[in-house]
């Protein structure tokens, strides 16, 4: 993530001696006009950055940019921007498309002059979008032909042509177009036309005319020009199949463009770098057609010497099924890719971006809170709270800047409104975050549903809070999306990321005054969990039960709780009751809150009224009776157990160190009750304290099934 000039665990990526991936590729060194040995001569990747959401994907496609910017040919686009959404106001649909309208802005960025060679001109891509876009001309709207094709036509400017030609040439279009178009003559024809006179007419050089003869291998074109132009147009217009097909003709005349850009001796001596087109958000139009094209003519033996790099939202694609898969570390040095020749898909590389490390939320949290005195714990806290995801880390350390040394934990730096921009009012964190990690369209669906642990207990959820239109079908069409999106499947969590889960749930109990949508969700989830009536018999009811107190633990309630926990201390293995005070003790908390359920200070999440600690390390003792005919000694340490565990895992709050030696001394006292566990508990009473200190989730030895009860 971006920390001033720094972009922290993407080493793999960006460094330059040894070189990473990028400056293997590009065949340049990051920032400098030096040159790198090329990994692929012959034949390039298709990369493509993989992740979910606030994984950095958009960062360092931003980053590669400026990298090359100057330097070597490079376009950046975002597919998920407004501009590849619809069309332009005023041309009809049939005459336009995500793809054709991404070629136009990757052509632009790619033209610009860099360091010892001049602009690039395309003439191959220029007469093709022209005829894409005459196929709406229906009218003879001349100044509405001249605003269309003048953008397209300077594709072809040289940098030393006359001032003004792309002006004139555009003129000279639009009047033979709406000449046609008073005559009753056919506008596109006359477009085509114009467009084939004006590259002959202006153009002497052998290449160019070259250009200006390449539709002549249109399919079907019979070696004419016009007539090539005049089908690509026809097939763009005739949609599905067909526009797919001329769609794929313009990639490649985009690619050809910049082939012939790097062909001959002097031109090879000037560009060093080859070009570079990043694609953001790939999994939206025109992300896939403009990869699936790529991938396809390579496929076919048509070679180019492009780098696309691409950020695609989790790795589930079926256009993408037989890429070949890394992790960005395995790519430090070298990539290891070969095709395979029989599978298109074969020629992507798919990159998986890891998260960033404790080191690295230490050092961007440093250098962000540079003016202010960081809490010792608030670092590794941060790190297990995000999971070392680098939207959250950075907007933290951004809210602990603002807010330090106010605040007591890292709910209310997430409930604290932060300013990201000077001219924007500040919003509370935890909104801006999930504006940027959630789909925005099933963000209300998803605030109800993060409490839920599987499909059935997330309809159960959906009858009772969501609107009626909202089925079973839609939960389980939402939960495959979350997981296509690249968010992890944790077995016995609806919303398996523990970052985003957290951010909805405090949204869900923010959501109105009283709190009443969240204790409704989670009563009704503790009356789903009491009900055994899938008639599963006594193991599928045991199963149950700790989920039920798990819910009745979030809405304040311990007792059912510590009473479970205490009588089947003697009974159930060890390490099966260890994971059940785990996930227990699980239980969202948010803070105190009166008898009507509003807040108990009147002030929100403060932090300053958490009663877990006090109940942990013991105070509360002497006003608590345990109940009659039970170990009062036993009850009231599973009791301090329980709330040492609840609050030390509780991902918004920084772990208690008096509260972490309370964990050891009661467990050690609890291993000495269990001569059987004697082991796994003396175990835990170790690693359980140092794992909340270093802001890691607590391990069950032997236990690889964090997310279960």
């Amino acid at each position: 993530m971006r920390v001033g000039t720094r972009l922290h665990g993407r080493g793999a990526l960006f460094d330059a001696d040894p070189a990473g991936l990028a400056p293997r590729l590009v065949g340049l060194r990051p920032h400098q006009h030096r040159t790198a040995k090329v990994e692929h001569p012959q034949e390039l990747p298709l990369v493509v950055l993989t992740g979910a959401r606030g994984l950095g994907k958009s960062a360092v496609l931003r980053e590669l940019r400026d990298a090359y910017k100057g330097h070597t040919p490079v376009a950046l686009i975002d597919c998920e921007q407004g501009e590849f959404a619809a069309p332009p106001s005023g041309r009809p649909a049939e005459a336009w498309s995500p793809v054709s309208q991404a070629l136009l802005v990757i052509a632009e960025q790619l033209a610009e002059p860099v360091t010892g060679a001049g602009r690039i001109q395309f003439p191959r891509l220029m007469s093709g979008l022209v005829a894409v876009a005459a196929g709406g001309w229906r009218d003879a709207d001349s100044e509405r032909i001249r605003r269309e094709v003048e953008r397209i036509l300077l594709l072809n400017e040289s940098g030393s042509w006359v001032t003004g030609f792309a002006g004139r040439w555009a003129g000279r279009v639009a009047a033979k177009v709406a000449a046609a178009a008073t005559g009753g003559g056919p506008l596109l024809s006359s477009a085509v036309e114009a467009t084939l006179e004006a590259i002959s007419d202006s153009v002497v050089h052998r290449r160019r005319q070259r250009a200006s003869t390449w539709y002549r291998d249109y399919p079907n074109a019979g070696g004419n020009a016009r007539r090539g132009l005049m089908l690509l147009s026809d097939h763009f217009r005739a949609g599905g199949t067909s526009r797919e097909h001329a769609e794929r003709y313009l990639v490649r005349a985009l690619l050809a463009d910049l082939g012939e850009a790097y062909a001959g001796m002097l031109p090879r001596m000037q560009r060093i770098g080859r070009p570079l087109v990043l694609l953001d958000n790939a999994q939206s139009p025109p992300g896939p057609g403009l990869v699936e094209a790529v991938l396809r003519d390579r496929a076919e033996g048509l070679g180019d010497q492009v780098v696309l790099i691409g950020g695609l939202r989790g790795d589930r694609r079926p256009a993408l099924r037989n890429a070949v898969h890394r992790a960005l570390p395995e790519v430090a040095r070298r990539s290891d890719w070969t095709p395979d020749p029989a599978a298109p898909s074969s020629r992507a590389l798919l990159v998986s971006l890891p998260p960033l490390s404790p080191d690295d939320t230490l050092h961007i949290i440093g250098a962000v809170c540079a003016e202010v005195a960081v809490p010792p714990q608030l670092p590794h806290a941060t790190h297990r709270l995000t999971g070392g995801n680098p939207l959250g880390i950075a907007l933290l350390a951004e809210s602990a800047a603002q807010h330090l040394p106010a605040v007591a934990s890292l709910g209310e730096l997430l409930t604290a409104p932060v300013r990201l921009h000077e001219d924007h009012d500040g919003e509370p964190a935890y909104l801006a975050l999930l504006d940027r990690l959630v789909p925005a369209d099933r963000l209300d669906e998803l605030t109800v549903l993060a409490a839920a642990h599987d499909h059935d207990s997330a309809c159960a959820l959906a009858d009772e809070l969501l609107p009626d239109d909202f089925g079973p079908a839609d939960v389980r069409a939402l939960q495959t999306r979350l997981v296509t999106e690249g968010l992890p499947e944790v077995p016995g969590q609806f919303v398996g990321d523990l970052f985003v889960r957290t951010l909805l749930l405090l949204r869900l109990h923010h959501g109105d005054a009283d709190h009443g949508q969240w204790r409704k969700a989670h009563e009704t989830l503790i009356a789903y969990y009491a009900d055994d009536g899938d008639g599963g018999g006594p193991e599928a009811a045991a199963r149950r039960v700790p989920y039920r107190l798990h819910h009745e633990l979030a809405l304040g309630a311990g007792e059912p709780a510590v009473a479970y926990l205490r009588d089947a201390f003697h009974t159930q293995d060890t390490r099966a009751w260890l994971r059940s005070l785990r996930f227990i003790a699980s239980a969202p908390y948010f803070h105190a809150h009166d008898a009507e359920g509003h807040d108990a200070d009147g002030h929100g999440f403060t932090g300053h009224d958490d009663r877990r600690t006090a109940v942990a390390l013991g105070r509360t003792d002497a006003g608590h009776e345990p109940p009659r005919g039970v170990d009062a000694a036993l009850h009231l340490r599973i009791r301090r157990l329980l709330h040492a565990v609840w609050q030390l895992t509780d991902p918004l709050t920084l772990p208690d160190a008096k509260v972490c030696d309370r964990l050891r001394f009661e467990l050690e006292q609890l291993s000495n009750l269990r001569p059987a566990g004697n082991a796994l508990l003396w175990r835990a009473s170790r690693d359980w304290p140092e794992d909340a200190l270093a802001g890691r989730p607590l391990r069950v030895p032997d236990d690889d099934e964090d997310g279960e009860a």
